[in-house]
């Protein structure tokens, strides 16, 4: 990491984006800076402080909070009360709050501190450093962090954060919709493995020819159809209009609780 970002990270609530962070700061890193793990799943912290010289798996929460510069709360929405009960969180700490659905202005009154909050949606593309990470509000320290892990989009205000935040829950629909495209191609005597080789090489593909943004995302789709094609008809007959608008309230009703 260069020489201007932070030195001492701690996370409390090490799940599959806490891995990612880690993975992300310290894998294929010449200077990593010093991880203090929550103790809470003593398997996985247990194998990231031994995969990781830098990493230190800390007796509980407050020896998490006060061995780090940044705080990283990346637990369960519904765990928050229980895991951060007590804290001492002193006004020289940043903390970044991951915590899906939860406001900064909770995570205030839960912590009881001056500290400086910012919301930021890491992504598990963060162990490889690929992930854009939208963050709010804009923090040089937490920038700075994210930048490293693949990138930062600082956003105007907490409104268009749930926007952005609400989108990250169509990535799973997108891992069961090529789940679909396997069995579907499995119930028609492919073998298995080849069926998922073969679909996963197909969509990687797809996702290289993002990197164009030469390109709008309609004129990638529209690149990659020829007329009365194949392309065409499964997106006419399959993505209709009205499967957009159901997508569309989906996501509306998604944002509204958020």
């Amino acid at each position: 990491m260069e020489e201007d970002t932070v030195k001492r990270i701690g996370i409390i609530g090490v799940g599959e984006i806490g891995r990612a962070i880690v993975a992300g700061l310290c894998e294929g890193a010449d200077r990593s800076p010093e991880v203090f793990l929550s103790p809470r799943g003593a398997g996985t912290v247990a194998a990231l402080s031994e995969r990781y010289e830098s990493v230190r798996v800390c007796a509980g929460n407050q020896e998490v909070v006060d061995g780090s510069e940044v705080v990283i709360i990346a637990v369960r929405r519904q765990d928050r009360h229980e895991a951060l009960a007590g804290l001492r969180v002193d006004g020289d700490k940043v903390v970044v709050n991951v915590m899906a659905g939860v406001g900064n202005d909770d995570l205030r009154r839960t912590l009881a501190t001056d500290a400086p909050l910012v919301r930021a949606i890491p992504l598990p593309t963060v162990r490889e450093r690929r992930s854009v990470t939208v963050t709010y509000p804009s923090h040089p320290v937490a920038n700075s962090l994210f930048e490293h892990l693949g990138g930062v989009l600082p956003v105007a205000d907490e409104a268009a954060f749930n926007v952005l935040s609400a989108l990250t829950g169509t990535l799973t629909t997108h891992y069961s919709y090529l789940a679909t495209l396997t069995s579907w191609t499995v119930g028609h005597g492919i073998d298995p493995d080849e069926a998922d080789r073969y679909i996963r090489g197909l969509f990687q593909g797809v996702g290289r020819s993002l990197s164009d943004e030469t390109r709008s995302l309609h004129q990638l789709a529209a690149d990659h159809e020829t007329p009365n094609g194949n392309n065409e008809r499964i997106r006419t007959t399959w993505f209709t209009p009205a499967n957009a608008e159901a997508l569309n309230k989906a996501l509306d009703d998604l944002l509204a609780d958020l």
